[in-house]
């Protein structure tokens, strides 16, 4: 499997959604993270919910701007560039869509616990080129 080259085609959504009533005391529009990728053929998305992960290769034409779509949604969307220099293990964490995402991305911080943590870290960090 070829992992992703560019920024361009990994991208960490925000939301503000959630079914999770616990959730709530959470940053407005920072409740939930998940990744979009775009293979060059397909839009893929990872999202790690409480109950299960769900992989999809969503049913849309290539020439269909999923992340546009998800920007006029008003949903929060970072272009990522994943780290997979690392060779040692990450650090042990509660399994959340946070913790989910760092581990696609290759981030090992363990003091990012929260969606909108992990928004800051990217753009603080240099893990994007831009913010859509």
């Amino acid at each position: 499997m070829e992992k992703a080259k560019t920024s361009e085609r990994m991208w960490v959504v925000f939301s503000g959604h959630s079914e999770l009533k616990i959730l709530h005391f959470l940053k407005k529009g920072f409740r939930h993270c998940f990744v979009v990728l775009n293979d060059g053929k397909n839009w893929i998305t990872f999202d790690p919910l409480s109950h299960h992960t769900e992989i999809v290769v969503q049913k849309l034409p290539f020439s269909f701007d999923l992340i546009g779509w998800l920007t006029a949604k008003d949903y929060k969307i970072l272009p990522a560039n994943p780290n997979y220099k690392r060779t040692k293990p990450a650090p042990l964490m509660l399994f959340t869509c946070v913790e989910a995402v760092k581990r696609v991305l290759g981030i090992h911080d363990r003091y990012i616990i929260t969606p909108y943590q992990l928004y800051k870290f990217l753009k603080q960090n240099n893990q994007i080129k831009k913010e859509n």
